[in-house]
């Protein structure tokens, strides 16, 4: 984890990086200096003697990690074959997926050997990599040159008149991060051969600075092709493609074109669960924190309700045991996340026996009270399929008397394939961290600091319940609406200025505003009052806060 550098090694006019003792320096990949993040090339000032070294088991390390493999691999792919284009996007098992985008290359397996071969060259050269920064107009002659027209559309748009860039010996980039002292320190990677492209592994901190095993994921990995086709095809894939989308056609028709690609996802799920009826008795929704489950869940009741089926909506949460029953976590607070909070055994009996067609007395979890206590009485009829949702919803310890093919099952997710640029993706989890953060403060009176520090929490909870149970899915249903971060820019980026530069979560605030300012403001007006935005933004004609 982070280590605080002595205070003997600490130096006036050295960087950080010479004061680490040499023999040590690659086994720290950045620095907080009085909480702010920075290279290890940094020069602290006078009164900047707060020094920690992050490794990769620290979380901001690993992103600094991962922009330089990128980096390290377009430079790679540059020296090789200088006239193919790479775009990465973030793919399934936490990878790196990698493709030609120009058809100037195929990438076959002596292809992929040429590249890593090249990869390997350039680490064990460990050469410098250096932050140098240049004019708006400077940054456009360098991108000309390099043919570059996507980084020339998105430059547009930048606020600010200089641009920081990397120059690792005569190659130039830039990937809208930090960046390692040198490609000697890159040396921790897999790469596999993934069609129509390839995949990077790299070190993760939720598994302590290693690489995880890789798990293909068909199902995810198809939600996110056909999100990356879908983006192509109608001309939202980047930020500028996007802005460029506004300013052609308006906001109001951009809108409402995300929109109705929400409307034919639900015309499909629909249809299928209505072709199966007779059999399908239980709807089951899961998904990670603020993927738009809870407006999910009465769309698609609404969406069932047109073709005649009439479903009925159970909340898990009223099957919560008592406090004092439910498992401690690693700090000894009751474990509301873990399936064992939840009374399983009554869970599944209350399923079965509706059914099964018998009247029930369901319960209903007082929050105020912290018990439960008696809810609706319910009967259904065999036409009549109960809707959970919930983020063990998926799993089938929870629905055991349930038989399999009496379940569907639906994963929810906003699969987010946007570029800033060709060789830089946003990521899928800093989009609903962002979501939370505007929800947070709209309706919960929450600042940004505070749902930043229990993301971590969060996050452990989706790798511990979720994420393993989402292959299980009948349907994935991809929450994205590529508008949405022009709708959230100006809710987001107030919350985020909030945050001081010497509290511990300026480093991920900061991280959020680099990509959210580069997206024209668009008014909320003409978004939908059923539309999965509004669970985040407010106006719900659902009330769902």
């Amino acid at each position: 984890m982070s280590t605080k550098l002595k205070k003997e090694y600490y130096k006036a006019g050295l960087s950080c990086l010479e004061m680490i003792p040499f023999e040590d320096r690659k086994k720290y990949i950045a620095v907080t200096v009085n909480n702010r993040l920075w290279e290890l090339k940094y020069v602290p000032q006078k009164g900047e003697e707060d020094i920690v070294l992050l490794e990769l088991k620290d979380l901001e390390a690993t992103k600094i990690y991962e922009t330089s493999l990128r980096y390290l691999f377009t430079l790679a792919i540059h020296n090789l074959y200088p006239e193919a284009k790479v775009r990465y996007s973030y793919n399934v098992s936490r990878s790196i997926f990698g493709s030609i985008v120009n058809g100037k290359l195929h990438l076959d397996t002596k292809t992929l050997s040429a590249i890593e071969h090249e990869v390997n060259r350039l680490i064990a050269e460990d050469i410098d990599i250096t932050r140098v920064t240049v004019t708006k107009k400077e940054a456009e002659e360098i991108y000309k040159g390099m043919d570059a027209i996507d980084k020339l559309e998105t430059l547009k748009y930048r606020p600010e008149n200089d641009v920081h860039l990397y120059k690792c010996g005569e190659y130039v980039n830039y990937m809208y991060g930090y960046m390692v002292p040198s490609t000697g320190y890159l040396t921790e990677y897999r790469l596999k051969s993934y069609s129509p492209g390839f995949l990077i592994q790299y070190p993760r901190s939720e598994c302590g600075g290693q690489i995880p095993p890789f798990e293909d994921a068909p199902n995810f990995g198809k939600t996110l092709k056909h999100s990356s086709q879908w983006g192509v095809k109608v001309g939202v894939d980047t930020i500028a493609h996007i802005n460029q989308y506004i300013e052609e056609f308006g906001e109001v028709d951009f809108i409402n074109m995300c929109e109705s690609y929400h409307n034919n996802m639900l015309s499909d799920l629909g249809d299928q669960i209505a072709t199966n009826i007779e059999q399908t008795r239980l709807i089951c929704i899961a998904g990670p924190s603020s993927s738009g489950k809870t407006t999910f869940s009465n769309r698609l009741r609404l969406e069932l309700m047109s073709r005649g089926i009439k479903p009925v909506r159970i909340s898990i949460d009223d099957y919560y045991l008592p406090k004092e029953v439910i498992p401690k976590d690693e700090n000894g607070e009751p474990d509301l996340e873990c399936l064992e909070a939840l009374d399983i055994d009554l869970f599944n009996q209350n399923m079965l026996s509706l059914i099964e067609g018998e009247e029930v007395q369901l319960p209903h979890f007082d929050f105020k009270l912290g018990k439960r206590v008696p809810g609706d009485v319910l009967q259904i009829d065999e036409k009549q399929p109960i809707i959970i949702e919930g983020i063990h919803a998926l799993n089938d310890k929870l629905t055991n008397l349930i038989p399999m093919h009496q379940k569907y099952k639906i994963y929810i997710s906003p699969q987010v394939q946007i570029n800033i640029d060709n060789e830089n993706p946003i990521s899928l989890t800093d989009l609903r961290l962002l979501r939370r953060i505007v929800r947070d403060s709209k309706f919960r009176q929450s600042p940004a600091s505070s749902t930043i520090s229990m993301w971590p929490s969060v996050r452990r909870g989706e790798f511990k319940w979720i994420y393993k149970n989402q292959e299980n899915a009948n349907f994935v249903f991809n929450s994205l609406l590529p508008y949405e971060l022009c709708v959230m820019k100006k809710y987001a980026l107030p919350l985020l200025d909030e945050i001081d530069s010497k509290s511990p979560y300026y480093i991920i605030a900061n991280r959020l505003k680099k990509f959210i300012k580069y997206f024209i403001d668009i008014d909320d007006k003409a978004v939908p009052c059923n539309s999965l935005m509004r669970e985040f933004i407010g106006g719900s004609c659902f009330d769902v806060n």
